[in-house]
Formats: structure tokens, C-alpha cells, sequence
């Protein structure tokens, strides 16, 4: 008996001993290193295209500006004659020439009759209450030159018979009423700045003698060869012989460069862009420049506010007047 009581006493220690052991295996805290992971299979992978790297986004290309940005513009103003009387007309066949090989704006209105309304709204964006040819009837208001000479660039009007710089009155063939720059107080009281800038038309060739031109060229020819007291064919005649000095002297300096032919008014009374409708005519405009179409016909409406307007766009000026009104069309079809 007492073996057999020994026995199951060893026994029974070893089993629970043995028990023990099982469950502390189980119930024993995983290792703190993870469980080692089978290898990716690297087959499925091994034949996929790298991907390519992501591309920046395109650039939004900017809009073309609306006006060249042009080193020189010059105006040529003649006088008196509507649109049917110069376009076609064979006694002109120079300035038809000239508006078929570049330019011509057929639908370009003056803003009023007599002639000095429309001078003075070329430069100064309004008529300012002018209703006929005065003398004395100065204006203090700013005007293009004021606004030129700020940007840091220079003009200068040349008006043909003229005596002298910054002369006063009427002479011989040489009106006032085509000179609005000095009708404006700021130019005419200002000596220094009126004699160096406004000046008779024999000027013109000293300065290209010089390479001394201006950004902003005014010229305006005497009342004959402004065709306002002569036959056409004499201002034909002038404007071809102000062009062959002119445009070679612009186009030497390798900038771009615009010359504008007009005339002040015609003799109807036809009207656009917010024009009263007793306006000042049809006239014809012609848009001298490589950097103008070819043979091409522009029929947007304009007035000489638009002229204006395009200047100012031109050079990043601000607009004056008229020229600001929304029914002021920018000149901005006829670039290349």
C-alpha cells in the first residue's frame, strides 16, 4: 500500500507539472519581433512599366496685346473732304496707293464741323464747348503731350508755314485752328516747352538729319496742300514727298512704327460711336506701317476719339475724355 500510495503522489506531480508546462506554453505572451513574412511574389510586378513622371501643367498662353507697342506714331491731317471725294478719286492716286498697299478704315467719322472741334479731339478727347474757329478760345485742360512727356517720351507738332515756334494767330497760309496745341494753356504759357515743340514744318528735316524725331509726330500741311483751298492732286503731290522722307527715317531706326493720314472733317453730316447724329462726316484714314494688314479694308466704326483711344492703349497712357467712352472703338483689327 504505501508503494503504490508513493507512486501516484510521484505521479501526480509529474502530470500537473506536465499540465502546467502545456498551458504556460499557450497561454506564454507572443515574441515582441513580428512573425517573419513570406516574400512578395515579385512575378506579378516584374513586367509593369515604370510609371512616368507627372508633366507641369501647360502654361496659359497671354492674349495678344490689342495694339502694337509702337516707337513712333505720326498723324498727318488734312482738310475738308469727305470719304466718296478721296477714296478712288484719281487725282489722289499717292494716298490711294498708299491705301491699298496697307490700311484704310472706311468707316471713320470726325465728331463735329467746323475744323478746330475736331483738332482739339484728337488730342484732348472732347470739344470742349467749341463750336467754331476761335483764336482766343484757350482751354485749361490736360491733353496728349502732357500725358507723352510723363511717360518719358517726347512729341512734337510741325505745321507747315508756320513763322515761328509757338507763334499766336494766322499768317499767310499757315491757321491756327489747325495747331490745337496752342489753344491748350499748359503748352502755350509754358515757353521752354512751346518753342521746343511746337514748330514750323521746315523742321522736319533737320531732325531726321539728326535721328532726333519724336515718339508722337503732329504735322499738319498749310491750307493748300491740307487740300482745303487746292486741288487735290497738290496734296497728293505733298504727302508723297512727306512720305519718302518720313517712312524711311521711321523705319531706319528698326522700331516699330505707325503713320496715320486723315482729314479733320468731311462735309456731310454723318455720325457713329456715340457721336451726336449731325456729326462731323466720313472721312478717310489710312494706317501707314509693316506692322499693319495688307490690302485690308477695316469697316469697324471709329471716330477720332478712337485715334485717341489707340495711342493711349498703345503707349499705356490714360484715356482722356472721349476716348474712355465704351462707344469709343480701340483701332484694333488692322495688325498683323
Amino acid at each position: 500500500m504505501r508503494i503504490s500510495i508513493h507512486l501516484c503522489w510521484s505521479i501526480a506531480p509529474v502530470a500537473a507539472l506536465l499540465f502546467a508546462c502545456r498551458s504556460a506554453a499557450i497561454e506564454t505572451p507572443s515574441s515582441p519581433f513580428p512573425p517573419t513574412l513570406e516574400p512578395f511574389p515579385t512575378s506579378a510586378f516584374s513586367n509593369a512599366p515604370l510609371s512616368e513622371p507627372s508633366q507641369p501643367p501647360e502654361p496659359t498662353p497671354l492674349p495678344p496685346p490689342l495694339a502694337p507697342n509702337f516707337s513712333h506714331i505720326a498723324v498727318v491731317v488734312f482738310e475738308d473732304k469727305e470719304f466718296g471725294l478721296v477714296v478712288g478719286n484719281p487725282q489722289m492716286p499717292y494716298f490711294n496707293l498708299l491705301a491699298d498697299s496697307y490700311t484704310l478704315l472706311t468707316s471713320h467719322f470726325a465728331v463735329a464741323h467746323p475744323s478746330l472741334p475736331n483738332y482739339l479731339a484728337l488730342i484732348g478727347g472732347d470739344t470742349f464747348g467749341v463750336t467754331d474757329d476761335c483764336e482766343d478760345c484757350f482751354i485749361n485742360a490736360p491733353s496728349l503731350p502732357d500725358l507723352i512727356e510723363r511717360s518719358g517720351r517726347t512729341w512734337k507738332t510741325y505745321q507747315d508755314d508756320m513763322p515761328q515756334p509757338c507763334y499766336i494767330g494766322s499768317v499767310l497760309r499757315y491757321r491756327q485752328k489747325h495747331n490745337p496745341f496752342i489753344y491748350f494753356d499748359s503748352i502755350r504759357l509754358n515757353a521752354e516747352r512751346c518753342n521746343r515743340s511746337v514748330v514750323p514744318l521746315a523742321q522736319l528735316d533737320g531732325d531726321i538729319a539728326l535721328n532726333d524725331l519724336p515718339n508722337f509726330i503732329f504735322i499738319a500741311p498749310d491750307i493748300c496742300y491740307s487740300s482745303q483751298e487746292c486741288e487735290l492732286s497738290l496734296a497728293d503731290g505733298w504727302l508723297k514727298e512727306l512720305i519718302n522722307k518720313l517712312y524711311p527715317a521711321l523705319e531706319a531706326s528698326g522700331e516699330p512704327f505707325l503713320i496715320i493720314l486723315t482729314w479733320d472733317e468731311g462735309q456731310e453730316n454723318h455720325s457713329c460711336c456715340g457721336l451726336p447724329e449731325s456729326a462731323g462726316g466720313r472721312v478717310a484714314t489710312a494706317l501707314i506701317s509693316p506692322q499693319v494688314k495688307s490690302n485690308f479694308k477695316d469697316d469697324t466704326p471709329y471716330s477720332h476719339y478712337s485715334i485717341l483711344k489707340t495711342i493711349s492703349e498703345v503707349w499705356g497712357l490714360p484715356q482722356l475724355g472721349r476716348a474712355a467712352d465704351a462707344d469709343t472703338n480701340l483701332i484694333a483689327a488692322p495688325w498683323r
